[in-house]
């Protein structure tokens, strides 16, 4: 290995492990390799340094919803439909019905959506 693998503390150092882990990615090591620890390693390394870095606030139910709805061509009727409710559907839209576990268990795997987005309580302003 050209260089040890270090704590990302900034920009630049975000930069260069983006850069090694892009170029790694595009023909992944096998795992369990040195070059596949490393992969994981860099990988593991980046996803933390952009959860610090990067605070993304947290949506809503509905909003997670709407956004599986929309990237895979759904609407409400969609959504009445596999709930077996027009009105229900309604509701959790428009966040005035939480979600019961069964129906987080039914969206998360017909839509794919995130079981934590589904659960997720929106964050203040």
């Amino acid at each position: 290995m050209a260089t040890d693998i270090k704590i990302i503390r900034d920009e630049a150092g975000y930069r260069a492990a983006m850069a090694e882990f892009e170029a790694l990615f595009d023909n992944e090591p096998e795992a369990g390799s040195e070059e596949g620890d490393r992969f994981e390693l860099l990988g593991l390394l980046l996803a933390k340094y952009e959860e610090d870095s990067f605070h993304m606030p947290t949506v809503g139910p509905a909003e997670a919803i709407r956004f599986a709805m929309d990237r895979q061509g759904l609407g409400q009727s969609d959504l009445a439909e596999l709930l077996g409710s027009r009105s229900r559907a309604s509701e959790i839209l428009k966040g005035r019905r939480g979600l019961t576990l069964p129906q987080i268990r039914l969206l998360s795997k017909a839509w794919n959506i995130p079981v934590q987005a589904l659960v997720a309580e929106v964050e203040a302003a």
